[in-house]
């Protein structure tokens, strides 16, 4: 059925030109029939049977015909002339009709021939010739018997043979010239004249030309034909090859729409027959619904007009689970008189491609590892939902949520560790937001809540702390049980924005406000984050400026030797001289240096400025400079670090690189190789802020430190009573002695801690009892009077407080709570009615109408809190604390001394 379909499809014939048939009987479907009811088998009782060659074969299936031709032209020459033929006119003609009847036979063996052999050619005088001349004779031979049969009759009777044997040798010109000739030479044969002969003759040299000039033309005919075929039959295969692979299919109907044909292998997808398709409606085969694409609705429509139509697609009317799609091409078939006769066309397989289409638009919508909404999505959304027509819905809220400690994960566990997290992160928080919003992914470890709706401050941050609280119970990973936190910026349309860039700026903001205030915190934005944002980009900009002018200065803090109370070494501390604010904390510029990647920068050369100045400096005294994580990772570190020393010309052992812990959370074989070209170079290694860290002990078995610096957050408040950091620092010199390694007690600012530390038995010590950071060229003038010591400072370092009843207001994350001051120091306050504060939460705190001063909370009991300024209050010339800023009580806007460490509320 598909090779019918195919050859119906494009209009060719079956028969093959360059094969032709053998050209022995064929029975048409009504010869059977009546053979087997006994009826004489003549060729005008049977069907039409296919035909020889023309071009090839002389012999025409047809040619037995000749013979009833020739018996009736016998019965109308006897009728005519009112008399019989002789007994030799009777055996002649009888000759001849047996030879035509033997033409079936005679056919066959001309068609088990080829067509270039000779042997066709007797055959065909044989066949055509012979019987012709047969017939001519005898009926001259009646004619000159009888003379009541006139010649004008029998040349009548010999011109219809000849027009008979035309049609019945159907375009075999060599055949019918060898037919013509025959008879008229039979008819000749009794006049035996001089023209006869000459007639004969010419005759049979346009015969011999005819047959010449019939074989080139055959020639040249069968080579065009058998060219067709090949183009032809290669179409055929190519579109038989096309329709079983499955790569199309081919579909026609009639006028009324039924399908007329269909490829068996759309039929097999449809769970049919191909024979049970023909006749139903075309659209069948497909699921059209009102719900369904437009392109559904449009194949109906070109069908219902009459109309081509290309590449449509459309859903198979198959059983299976997934869904399957065709897309469909068609053209309406008219007749010669534009007629309208049903369509024909191609079907391709689109599920394949619908499939990609539809992946691509998830990786284009979706984020591919959670299934949550991307970037892309949820800034879609956003755009939405701002721009809504109605202006009461235009309103929302975003959160920002960034996790915390996820890269320890990553360093730790491995990258597919991560991933799993991230998969957990994603459906905790999926579940915590349920149906109040929309939840996305926007990369890495950030993701964002979208909440349409007017929203009050209670509820969104009572949502934020339970976002925060389910993301940060355990997980368990590959049967590790990790755990991590979140921290959220809040930002709302229209108090915060009312664009979608401006919305997820100040979200970030807020988001960087409680990351900065200690993670784990929701944060609300409000118009300050903007404008220490703003600060925050003009103090990169100040600061790339002061690396390229040479604006940074090296400031050396002394350490000191605790038996002998001489200076071993000095540290090397970064200060910045800004030109507006003059000398800013490096808490506040090296953490936007650590952003920008200008750690590097500056960390290489404060190593070649701290060399070339420990180069002036006696031999015995060694330099200390930090070494940030970022320098740590940089495999070019061992010889920036040995091109510095042989630069300033100092031996390395009087170098000393101070590392944090930090440098441990991607411990792998790199981090060992570091450690060993460090101390292959000769320098020496400190364990710098010790405690404060990711502390293991693991390291120290392989790290090898010189040196293990002790906290200043271990050192002050250890001789408060109560405090246990005696015991730590305690535990820490035992474990450096045990390994061999020297300790250094930091921040040491009192006489009281002197002591602790010495009795402790760290070996060194450095703090403000000694020295403060000196300048390059102080430290000359300092070690020219020689290396001793002399401690001096306070001896507790409790400052002294006065009592007071006043009331406060605190403000923390977007909360206002309201106190009592009991008393107050230069330093801190004891705070009532607060509970339960945790250690380290930062307060702005409202000591008096314009006068705000930034606290840290150090301990909370019993609704009594002590709060430690983040900058020293003013003391008055009675040693008593100004509660209002100098500048603010004599009437001036501006900020300077001591005052500029006080903001004025708005």
């Amino acid at each position: 059925m598909a090779k019918k379909g195919l050859k119906e499809l494009n209009g060719q014939p079956c028969e093959s030109a360059s094969n032709p048939p053998a050209s022995g009987p064929e029975v048409g479907p009504g010869a059977e029939g009546a053979e087997n009811r006994g009826v004489p088998n003549f060729a005008f009782l049977r069907g039409r049977a296919p035909s020889s060659d023309p071009l090839h074969f002389f012999i025409a299936r047809r040619w037995e015909l000749m013979a009833p031709a020739m018996v009736c032209t016998m019965v109308a020459l006897g009728f005519t002339s009112r008399s019989a033929p002789g007994s030799l006119s009777l055996l002649l003609s009888f000759a001849a009709v047996l030879l035509c009847l033997a033409t079936p036979w005679l056919a066959t063996v001309e068609g088990s021939l080829h067509h270039r052999s000779w042997k066709r050619y007797p055959l065909m005088l044989v066949t055509i010739a012979l019987p012709m001349l047969l017939f001519g004779m005898a009926a001259a031979q009646w004619t000159r018997e009888v003379p009541a049969l006139d010649w004008r009759i029998t040349i009548k009777g010999y011109g219809l043979l000849v027009l008979l044997a035309t049609v019945l040798l159907d375009r075999r010109l060599t055949s019918i010239v060898a037919a013509t000739l025959g008879v008229w030479a039979g008819a000749s044969l009794h006049s035996a004249s001089l023209g006869t002969f000459g007639l004969l003759g010419a005759g049979l040299v346009i015969g011999l030309v005819a047959a010449m000039r019939q074989a080139r033309l055959a020639r040249e005919e069968s080579m065009r034909l058998a060219i067709q075929e090949r183009e032809r039959h290669r179409a055929e295969e190519l579109l038989r090859e096309y329709e079983e692979t499955g790569q199309g299919w081919f579909w026609e109907t009639d006028r009324r729409g039924l399908v007329a044909y269909v490829s068996p292998r759309i039929a097999e997808l449809l769970q049919s027959r191909q024979t049970e398709l023909y006749g139903k409606p075309f659209l069948s085969l497909f699921r059209l619904r009102a719900e369904d694409h437009d392109s559904e609705r449009t194949l109906a429509f070109h069908l219902s007009t009459r109309s081509s139509f290309q590449d449509v697609a459309v859903r198979a009317a198959t059983d299976e689970q997934d869904e399957r799609w065709w897309s469909i091409s068609g053209r309406p078939v008219l007749d010669q008189f534009h007629n309208f006769l049903g369509f024909r066309g191609s079907g391709i397989d689109l599920t394949e491609t619908r499939k990609s289409q539809q992946h691509v638009t998830r990786l284009a919508r979706f984020d591919s590892l959670t299934k949550l909404a991307n970037r892309f999505q949820m800034s879609e959304w956003l755009e939405k939902v701002i721009n809504s027509p109605r202006t009461e819905n235009r309103a929302c809220a975003v959160f920002l949520l960034d996790l915390d400690r996820f890269k320890q994960v990553n360093d730790t566990l491995g990258h597919p560790a991560g991933d799993a997290l991230l998969k957990q992160v994603a459906e905790r928080l999926r579940l915590t937001v349920a149906n109040m919003g929309r939840v996305g992914r926007l990369g890495g470890d950030e993701f964002q809540v979208i909440l349409p709706g007017y929203h009050q401050h209670e509820g969104l941050g009572h949502l934020a702390r339970r976002v925060i609280e389910n993301l940060s119970q355990p997980y368990s990973i590959d049967g590790t049980r990790v755990t991590i936190g979140a921290s959220v910026g809040i930002a709302m349309c229209p108090e915060d924005g009312t664009s979608s860039e401006v919305l997820i700026r100040n979200a970030d903001l807020a988001l960087y406000a409680a990351k900065d205030g200690g993670r784990g915190r929701h944060h609300f934005y409000d118009d300050d984050l903007h404008s220490d944002a703003r600060e925050r980009q003009q103090l990169e900009q100040d600061l790339r400026d002061a690396i390229a002018g040479g604006a940074l200065e090296l400031h050396y803090q002394p350490q000191i030797h605790t038996k002998t109370q001489t200076i071993t070494g000095f540290e090397a501390l970064l200060r910045w001289k800004h030109p507006r604010h003059g000398y800013l904390s490096p808490a506040k510029f090296v953490p936007v240096a650590e952003e920008t990647g200008l750690v590097s920068e500056i960390g290489e050369w404060v190593l070649r400025k701290a060399c070339r100045d420990l180069a002036a400096w006696p031999n015995d005294v060694r330099v200390a400079v930090n070494v940030s994580p970022l320098q740590f990772a940089n495999a070019e570190l061992p010889s920036i670090v040995a091109q510095a020393i042989a630069d300033s010309g100092i031996a390395a052992k009087r170098l000393e690189l101070e590392i944090t812990e930090s440098v441990f959370l991607g411990e792998d074989a790199s981090t060992e190789a570091m450690f060993g070209a460090l101390k292959d170079i000769g320098v020496r290694l400190a364990l710098d802020d010790f405690g404060t860290g990711y502390s293991s002990l693991g390291y120290l078995k392989k790290a090898p430190f010189d040196k293990i610096k002790i906290d200043q957050s271990f050192v002050r408040g250890a001789c408060v009573e109560g405090s246990r950091n005696g015991a730590i620092i305690s535990s820490i010199v035992g474990l450096a002695e045990a390994l061999g390694m020297e300790t250094t007690a930091e921040g040491v600012e009192t006489f009281d801690e002197l002591d602790l530390v010495r009795l402790l038995g760290c070996s060194h010590i450095q703090g403000y009892i000694y020295e403060k950071p000196l300048s390059s060229a102080e430290v000359v003038a300092r070690l020219e009077r020689g290396l001793v010591a002399v401690a001096s400072g306070p001896r507790s370092a409790r400052a002294s407080r006065q009592p007071t009843t006043r009331k406060v207001v605190l403000e923390h994350g977007g909360h206002v709570y309201h106190g009592i001051i009991r008393n107050i120091s230069a330093t801190g306050a004891t705070v009532e009615g607060l509970w339960n504060v945790p250690v380290d939460t930062e307060f702005a705190l409202q000591l008096a109408e314009g006068t705000v001063v930034l606290a840290t909370a150090r301990w909370c009991r019993r609704g009594r809190m002590g709060v430690e300024f983040v900058h020293p209050l003013e003391l008055d010339a009675s040693g008593n604390v100004l509660i209002a800023p100098t500048d603010v009580a004599a009437g001036r806007t501006g900020e300077t001394g001591a005052a500029g460490l006080l903001r004025k509320t708005g």
